[in-house]
């Protein structure tokens, strides 16, 4: 068997199983609004909000102020946790308080061993198990708008499935040319990394969420070990996902209630996002990181390069692949206003994102691993 053939028949192989294999997560099916009408339980719990802020004077009001417009009928307040901001963040914050529902800790310096937001984060559940003991925890970022009945659904959807976390991932930013380009790639291959079917299947053991818009079930996360369980993760809504799971069902789907505010202007501000924690998915692991490099090659690069330049049933297989693959992404291009043809562009954006990811293993080498807003956070799992 000739090498073209060989690759055409692996990469034709690879699609069909992730097209039929994979729990069939490029349909992008598991969203909240794809649902019968919830029961609305007969006595609302008590939620707070935890919000670890870092230098987000830019967009902390706008999510605040959707936050606190949530119409739930229920007990509700939320707790910001200043994180170090050197650019007014808690004082925006504490300026949009009105009603006394909404509290601003500031931060104590983060020990060793923990990230920076989930240091914050922890500091916040505690306050919040100290002043109110709420039912809930809803873990949200401060830049991220709700629409007003975000929480219901979310509450809803826990006591109605008696889950231990509910996580919405917020539709991401699509205007600028870099955004269009790469955003809705982003989200396709977190859900084929986790498939949100399995997810939110109870007896499989995929787990994964959100770190946007995340309800946690307080007693349940106190049973996993709290945030301190989780508290050198990287990928920290994948790694308590995975904690949570362990202590009952979770959910996991795509939403348009929850948005990020968080501008990527350009190619650098996707480059640093991706940077930033994807060689934390390889686990860090040199191996991984040429297994993966290699696969992309293979089922991502080849079909295009087969069907342009091979012949025969090679260039069959090739064409075959790459209209598997366009198909497989046109759901999501749909979700965020793409047109489907952009899916046969899915092979060049996928190399872009390798070249990223090898970058993210670079810099994790040089020690700048797991950098945000001026903290390299994965020095110590080197």
């Amino acid at each position: 068997m000739s090498i073209p053939v060989l690759i055409s028949c692996v990469a034709l192989a690879a699609w069909l199983y992730l097209l039929i294999g994979r729990g069939m997560f490029w349909r992008a099916r598991e969203r909240d609004e794809v649902r019968e009408a919830p029961q609305i339980p007969a006595q609302w719990p008590s939620v707070t909000a935890v919000i670890p802020a870092r230098n987000e004077a830019d967009a902390i009001a706008a999510s605040l102020r959707s936050v606190l417009a949530q119409d739930y009928p229920g007990p509700f307040r939320v707790l910001v946790v200043d994180d170090d901001s050197d650019d007014g963040t808690a004082a925006t914050a504490r300026g949009l308080d009105r009603d006394g529902r909404l509290t601003v800790v500031t931060g104590t310096a983060r020990p060793a061993g923990w990230t920076g937001k989930l240091w914050a984060v922890a500091q916040g559940v505690t306050q919040a198990a100290k002043r109110e003991a709420p039912d809930y925890l809803w873990l949200t970022d401060a830049d991220i708008a709700h629409a007003p009945d975000t929480l219901r659904h979310l509450v809803m959807r826990a006591e109605e499935s008696k889950l231990v976390l509910v996580s919405l991932m917020a539709k991401l930013r699509c205007e600028s040319r870099a955004e269009r380009f790469f955003i809705p790639a982003f989200v396709y291959f977190f859900q084929m990394l986790y498939p949100f079917a399995w997810v939110n299947d109870p007896s499989a053991r995929a787990a994964a969420a959100a770190g946007g818009c995340m309800l946690v079930r307080r007693a349940a996360l106190e049973a996993a070990g709290g945030i301190a369980a989780i508290r050198a993760a990287i990928i920290d809504d994948c790694a308590l996902a995975r904690e949570m799971k362990a202590q009952g069902p979770i959910w996991l789907g795509l939403t348009r209630r929850a948005i990020s505010l968080r501008p990527y202007a350009a190619l650098e501000d996707i480059r640093r996002m991706v940077v930033r924690s994807a060689y934390a998915e390889l686990n860090y692991s040199p191996v991984r990181l040429v297994a993966m490099l290699l696969g992309l090659a293979l089922i991502s690069l080849g079909p295009p390069v087969l069907a342009v330049f091979a012949d025969g049933p090679s260039r069959i297989a090739g064409i075959a692949s790459w209209v598997l693959m366009a198909a497989s992404f046109a759901p999501m291009l749909r979700f965020y206003g793409r047109p489907r043809l952009w899916g046969f562009a899915l092979p060049l954006i996928g190399a872009a994102y390798a070249v990223f990811t090898l970058d993210s293993a670079i810099q994790h080498w040089r020690g700048r691993g797991g950098m945000w807003k001026g903290r390299a956070q994965a020095i110590a799992q080197r």
